[in-house]
């Protein structure tokens, strides 16, 4: 589809797209595509991967046939963001086991906790050619 890692994120999810438009803002690189769940291409994907875009868990890191999840994809996100982003990557050697609980927490209560969009969030025009 794309040599272009792709983030999967909740479209209607504030702190989501909050972080999606963070990406947008910082990614100077231009590496990062971004899909919404919500989207026909996030959809998919999502499906492939084994995630309901229903009901989304987790944001998604697409490389190729790979795809990375949790905090996980939360580190290579900032990573490939670059300097002073890519200091957060610091974290990965901390086992996953000590790191996925608290980011499933998080991804959980996030509708609660930051609040649900009623309507699915939507790129800048400069940005439109990275959002699939």
């Amino acid at each position: 589809m794309t040599e272009h890692p792709i983030i999967l994120f909740d479209a209607e999810c504030v702190l989501c797209s909050a972080n999606a438009q963070f990406v947008l803002t910082h990614d100077r690189a231009r590496r990062f595509r971004l899909a919404a769940m919500q989207g026909e291409v996030g959809a998919a994907l999502c499906r492939r991967f084994g995630i309901d875009p229903a009901n989304p868990d987790t944001i998604i890191v697409v490389q190729g046939d790979r795809a990375l999840r949790d905090s996980d994809a939360v580190l290579a996100i900032y990573a490939g963001l670059g300097w002073p982003w890519r200091i957060v990557a610091a974290a990965w050697p901390v086992p996953r086991s000590l790191r996925d609980p608290l980011y499933c927490w998080v991804a959980r209560n996030r509708y609660r906790l930051f609040g649900r969009r009623a309507s699915c969030w939507l790129p800048r025009p400069e940005d439109t050619d990275r959002v699939l």
